[in-house]
């Protein structure tokens, strides 16, 4: 059952107004460089083809490469993707994207993946949402921490992913929503440390309602924050160059501090067609703080090369 397996193609090349794409991210060992790589499709009516995109965290620089439809591949089962002559899959990366703007080559291997939970009630990280049809945005998380060998070529310049860091992700649906908040990083001090938080404006029966999810992994166990699971967001405060960020749940204060860096283009869908453009940093820094319910710390730790999203008007409403 594909509601169970969020990692595989959950759509059809015969819908209309869909949109559904991987996120790749990829850090080398001494946090130079940051390539996160985005496999998709966009299913519009006049302009239907697949796509690879690139960000690349070391020059800022974006490409967004069209492939033909039927140059796009996949697996029922498991995670297994081709888009055109590069092949995306749960335990690495091929690569061969030429375009008139990049030249890229190389393979990513991927060992000691970390998985997001399951369970009958919770197929993933929208719990229980993921049972609900006709969400305009629907969210995966594939691998929270993982490591990395290999290494790839970006116009003649070699980069090693060796003892790097990788996550994976994905959205499917018609539109990411109006307006949110993403941070992720999987870069901390303590190797399999991972976290992620997202805060969005999501519609809801001709209304909308603002839903968020958020984890911790840390020392082999997950902390889950999110509005399925009754937990809530108690304070946001952002100025030019931080967001601060306060949940709570019954058993624990979690607080995210994030510290802005450069950021750069990227197309997001609307009504599956790419053409809204927004802003993403793969350099920020965040400062996380996990205190039990009666204020007694647990945990201090730094992130970098954060993966950070804002849509600022998602503070209209919040």
């Amino acid at each position: 059952m594909r509601l169970y397996s969020p990692e595989v193609f959950q759509g059809s090349l015969r819908k209309k107004h869909y949109f559904e794409g991987w996120y790749f991210k990829n850090v080398s060992q001494d946090l130079a460089y940051t390539f996160s790589f985005i496999p998709g499709v966009s299913l519009v009516e006049n302009d239907p083809h697949a796509f690879i995109q690139i960000m690349n965290g070391y020059t800022g620089n974006e490409e967004y490469i069209r492939y033909p439809l039927d140059e796009f591949r996949w697996d029922k089962k498991k995670l297994f993707l081709q888009v055109g002559p590069s092949t995306f899959t749960g335990s690495g990366i091929n690569l061969n994207i030429k375009s008139e703007n990049i030249n890229l080559k190389g393979q990513i291997d991927f060992n000691n993946i970390i998985r997001y939970p399951k369970s009958i009630f919770s197929p993933g990280i929208m719990g229980w949402y993921s049972f609900i049809p006709f969400m305009e945005c629907n969210h995966g998380i594939i691998s929270v921490n993982h490591d990395l060998s290999g290494g790839i070529s970006v116009d003649g310049k070699a980069i090693d992913f060796n003892k790097g860091k990788g996550y994976i992700e994905k959205d499917w649906g018609i539109s990411f929503p109006e307006a949110w908040i993403w941070i992720q990083s999987n870069n901390f001090a303590e190797h399999d440390t991972s976290f992620s938080f997202s805060i969005a404006k999501i519609p809801w029966l001709g209304r909308f309602f603002i839903g968020f999810i958020a984890y911790l992994y840390l020392n082999k166990k997950f902390y889950l924050f999110s509005t399925y699971n009754k937990s809530t967001v108690s304070e946001i405060a952002h100025d030019k160059e931080t967001i601060e960020i306060t949940v709570r749940n019954k058993r624990n204060i979690f607080k995210i501090r994030v510290i802005k860096n450069s950021f750069g283009d990227l197309k997001a869908p609307v009504y599956g067609e790419m053409s809204r453009r927004i802003k993403e940093s793969i350099d920020s820094e965040v400062h996380l703080q996990l205190f039990d319910k009666d204020h007694h710390q647990e945990y201090e730790g730094i992130g970098k090369n954060v993966g950070l999203e804002i849509i600022e008007k998602i503070f209209d409403y919040i």
